[in-house]
């Protein structure tokens, strides 16, 4: 059975659940049993359904930014670590400092070659 082309109100309110869920549009379409091409009409149609969808899309990423704050301010100095490594980069993310002591033996099997021989190898001579 094909999905409805018609949006009705009831249609509206799945989307705009799936779009504070943070649905892409897609995933949003497949839980309102809408086609996407349906969705796209309907945004060209109504502006202003369009603009409110990407507020809602949006909601989910400030709710989780508002989260990550509130567990900073209670003090979760895990969280603060996490929150600063992926912020602040160039200050607090985890280095790796190697060292090396001793030889690096390289074993080049044309080391003994003459510039007449490597010529030949490519075809140069």
């Amino acid at each position: 059975m094909a999905r409805p082309r018609k949006i009705t109100k009831e249609t509206v309110q799945k989307l705009e659940e799936g779009f504070l869920m943070g649905l892409s549009d897609r995933e949003a379409c497949i839980y309102a049993d809408i086609a996407v091409s349906t969705l796209y009409d309907y945004c060209k149609k109504h502006k202003e359904f369009s603009e409110r969808k990407e507020l809602l899309k949006d909601n989910i990423k400030m709710k989780s930014k508002l989260n990550v704050a509130h567990g900073i301010k209670k003090g979760d100095i895990n969280l603060s670590l996490w929150y600063l490594e992926r912020k602040c980069k160039d200050e607090f993310s985890p280095k790796q400092e190697i060292q090396h002591s001793g030889t690096m033996d390289i074993n080049n099997p044309m080391a003994n070659l003459t510039t007449d021989e490597l010529r030949k190898l490519i075809g140069d001579g």
